[in-house]
């Protein structure tokens, strides 16, 4: 049995942030339940419980939301010990947080670096893009408090990286995020997704902006690998991997959806975080196996959607390398699904990056 991969939202889609393009406030406002609240006991203790149930391999459980941490201290610190205590196998176990940082203080750093945990801190580049993109509940700006969290972790030796959404204005300044972002040494860039209504915005994300940002900070990747500063981008990590005979580890990047599940604060499972829609609701860990949830006809129809490809893909030069992307950059509409948005993005990249990505490949370290 492959490992097993919960991404659990604790406290649903309460957040204390309100970013200008935050993708979960939309798919929260299209379900009959906007917020499900914070994760009970209860349900905390049936989902650890359900997962070793199930798993016979290494188990990760990554948090993210809204903000998981708002679900408080107690309820992560009641987690840990639920997985001591139905972890009777000794299965390896990992730990994975995605967090704004906002609330993070000294005894959540020192909980996260006591348990392995490995955090994704959200940040979008120099301070006024990230503040005029990422304001707090109150309007201000976040990157201050933002950077709090960053130096708490370097302090308590928490295993970091950087989440940085391309939305518009980021990808129109790609070298000036990249110098923002590169002293932290391992980055993931995110496309920002226009909502599911399809409905453009100032802040979205075009095709010709995304291949602009692409080769830009593919330019400073590389110029900082040659010069023995290597900065680890994790799109462009993949693809190096990938040119090397490596499997890549992204699952837009496997030309299939599955991998994980998510599950929502009631205990409401789904096959993926950008469809946390009723009409992709499996069923819940409080009444449902996952043994049973794996056989959900819901699921079925959702990994084999996923797998269809336009056809123009199967004769495209960069398919080895594309493999069609993330589904949800192909819905044209709800429950249609076309083109990759960022299929001409990609094209243009991979003309201009490949021989220097095969190069780089051919120079990566053994190991």
């Amino acid at each position: 049995m492959p490992p097993l991969t919960l991404l659990i939202k604790p406290a649903s889609s309460l957040c204390n942030m309100r970013c200008r393009y935050c993708f979960y406030a939309d798919v929260s406002d299209r379900r009959a339940v906007k917020s499900y609240g914070v994760m009970d006991g209860e349900t905390a203790r049936a989902v650890v419980r359900r997962a070793f149930q199930y798993a016979d391999g290494a188990v990760t459980f990554g948090f993210q939301g809204g903000e998981p941490t708002l679900a408080g201290l107690d309820y992560f610190q009641n987690f840990v010990a639920l997985v001591r205590e139905y972890n009777t196998r000794g299965l390896a176990v990992h730990y994975a947080l995605q967090t704004n940082g906002y609330a993070l203080d000294e005894a959540f750093a020192a909980f996260l670096a006591q348990h392995g945990f490995l955090v994704g801190l959200s940040m979008d580049g120099p301070q006024a893009l990230h503040d005029s993109l990422r304001p707090g509940a109150d309007g201000a700006g976040s990157y201050a408090r933002v950077q709090g969290a960053a130096h708490l972790l370097e302090q308590y030796k928490v295993a970091f990286n950087i989440l940085c959404v391309v939305s518009g204005p980021v990808a129109r300044a790609p070298k000036a995020v990249f110098r923002a972002l590169a002293p932290y040494g391992f980055l993931q860039f995110i496309p920002c997704l226009d909502d599911f209504g399809g409905a453009g915005a100032d802040y979205s994300l075009t095709a010709e902006d995304y291949a602009g940002f692409l080769k830009g900070c593919f330019d400073e990747y590389e110029r900082a690998f040659y010069a023995g500063k290597y900065v680890s981008i994790r799109l462009f990590d993949n693809y190096v991997g990938m040119l090397a005979g490596r499997p890549p580890e992204a699952c837009d990047m496997r030309g299939e959806c599955g991998g994980y599940l998510l599950v929502e604060s009631d205990g409401g499972v789904y096959p993926c975080d950008f469809y946390v829609l009723d009409e992709w609701r499996m069923g819940n860990l409080k009444e449902q196996s996952l043994t049973r949830l794996m056989k959900s006809p819901v699921l079925a129809r959702f990994l084999q959607e996923g797998r269809s490809h336009e056809a123009a893909c199967q004769d495209c030069r960069w398919r080895a390398l594309c493999r069609g992307g993330c589904r949800r950059h192909r819905e044209q509409e709800r429950g249609a699904l076309g083109p990759n948005r960022f299929c001409e993005s990609y094209r243009e990249f991979f003309a201009y990056a490949y021989p220097r990505m095969a190069r780089m490949a051919r120079n990566l370290p053994r190991g």
